[in-house]
């Protein structure tokens, strides 16, 4: 896959683009149905596949104290959409200049003069420009004046709830909620959180005999407070772990912290970076009478860990 950031960046127009343009937080089902369908009609006319994405999210420019929290942070969002097989992303830097393009505009001048759009690929609430003027009906009256193929693609349902579509929304609200199974059956992949390991309270090991990965988010959600079972990517080794997710109320200094347990692993790993992909949440986090209560709980979460994550 090819990554263009920044408009200005495009050299020349794409041979035959065919594109979908969104934020993709989460490059869930629905989004890959998407791109899937993007890939599937510039196969057919001898083309490009492209995806458009912004960075930082719009809702960060234009709601400054509102915006949600991202399922993906633009790093991980670059990697999951090149996995999909697209052949080009071009990441566009939002700002309120950028918003503030009227939909003409942007389809002239960007879409069909700068990138050659020939089809354009989107769902059936999609709008773009300046106060959102152009949306469905503005694409039909131009798409043939104007030579491209407009392709309104079908939500794409939950398994589990077939009358609901998939969306970043909902997803969102599954991993507040700490149901990370269901929000897998969603993303078409367990939900994962990434940072460098950073030195912690030395209380995992030293009291306790679990030493732990302690690793600060940033911009991502995170899942409710918890226990979870889960897996932890480091380097090229892939293990078993349990996260811990919230405030210690044991020792009764309530800082938000996410501590990792990896298991049958020792190695030093301050300062190297490590992916936690959440399988299921085991238990709430409470207050125990002390420390060895604690530990003891900790050889349970241990253990009901290894029976929940297969490798």
């Amino acid at each position: 896959m090819k990554l263009i950031e920044g408009i200005e960046n495009i050299a020349k127009p794409f041979r035959n683009a065919v594109i979908t343009i969104g934020n993709f937080d989460g490059v869930h089902l629905g989004h890959q149905a998407l791109f899937h369908e993007v890939m599937e009609k510039a196969q057919e006319i001898d083309g490009t596949s492209v995806a458009m994405t912004f960075e930082p999210h719009p809702m960060r420019v234009l709601k400054q104290n509102g915006h949600p929290p991202l399922i993906t942070l633009y790093e991980q969002k670059v990697e999951l959409i090149e996995r999909t097989g697209i052949d080009v992303l071009i990441c566009v830097p939002f700002t309120r200049t950028f918003a503030a393009i009227p939909a003409r505009e942007f389809l002239e001048e960007i879409l069909i003069r700068r990138i050659g759009m020939k089809a354009f690929v989107v769902g059936g609430d999609y709008a773009f420009g300046k106060n959102r003027e152009g949306n469905l009906e503005f694409l039909k009256q131009y798409s043939g004046s104007h030579n491209f193929e407009l392709i309104v693609a079908d939500w794409i349902q939950s398994q589990s709830n077939g009358k609901s579509r998939i969306s970043s929304t909902r997803i969102r609200e599954l991993v507040m909620e700490g149901a990370v199974a269901s929000a897998k059956k969603l993303l078409g992949r367990h939900y994962q959180i990434r940072g460098t390991v950073e030195h912690g309270r030395n209380r995992g090991g030293k009291l306790l005999g679990f030493p732990t990965a302690n690793i600060k988010l940033h911009d991502e959600l995170a899942p409710k407070t918890g226990v979870y079972a889960v897996t932890v990517e480091c380097g090229d080794h892939r293990l078993k772990g349990v996260a811990n997710i919230g405030y210690s109320p044991t020792f009764d200094d309530y800082v938000y912290t996410v501590e990792v347990h990896i298991l049958d692993f020792n190695r030093d790993i301050y300062g190297e970076k490590i992916r936690v992909n959440f399988i299921e949440r085991i238990r709430e986090e409470i207050k125990f009478s002390g420390i060895d209560a604690l530990a003891r709980q900790i050889e349970r979460d241990i253990e009901t860990a290894r029976s929940l994550v297969s490798l």
